[in-house]
């Protein structure tokens, strides 16, 4: 049998509070580097919303651009369309839309506007109720009818805006 191993009563003890004291001193570390790594950050983030919101203010050179050519375009009320629609036969649609052109190349906005109008009318004809449901079917129709629009006019017509549509 070995001989057993006792301590020696005379050596050290380690000092209870001593492994205290160096968790502590390693969490005041830990808590300083905390503060100081949040404080770089958010002056950091302050000085980046700084920038952001003065080159905000600053007036921009290609909206004072695109605002003069929007000067020159006009906005024409279509006369609005009602007609029936190819699928269900018993459902009407009501459609109120809106033109922008540019009045240096439109003679006759009237005229036109009815043509566009007229147009309008025939496409709804043949569009199944399926069709315009929904988002994309909305989209789908918005760019359809700006589409058609164009065409008529030979390019004239920069947009067309669908202010209502209502399906009964």
């Amino acid at each position: 049998m070995a001989p057993a191993k006792f301590s020696d009563p005379t050596a050290e003890a380690p000092a209870p509070g001593g492994s205290m004291m160096k968790w502590l001193a390693t969490m005041l570390a830990l808590t300083l580097v905390a503060v100081a790594g949040g404080g770089a950050l958010g002056s950091y983030l302050v000085a980046s919303i700084k920038r952001s919101v003065e080159s905000k203010a600053k007036p921009d050179t290609t909206t004072v651009a695109e605002g003069k050519a929007a000067n020159d375009m006009n906005l024409r009320d279509l006369p609005p369309v009602v007609t029936n629609l190819a699928e269900p036969a018993d459902a009407w649609v009501r459609v109120q839309a809106s033109i922008v052109f540019d009045p240096k190349l439109v003679a006759k906005p009237d005229v036109l506007a009815a043509q566009i109008s007229e147009d309008i009318m025939g496409f709804m004809k043949t569009v199944s109720l399926t069709q315009i449901g929904g988002a994309s079917g909305l989209q789908h129709l918005r760019e359809d009818l700006n589409e058609r629009a164009m065409i008529r006019s030979d390019g004239k017509v920069r947009e067309l805006i669908i202010e209502a549509l209502v399906v009964q």
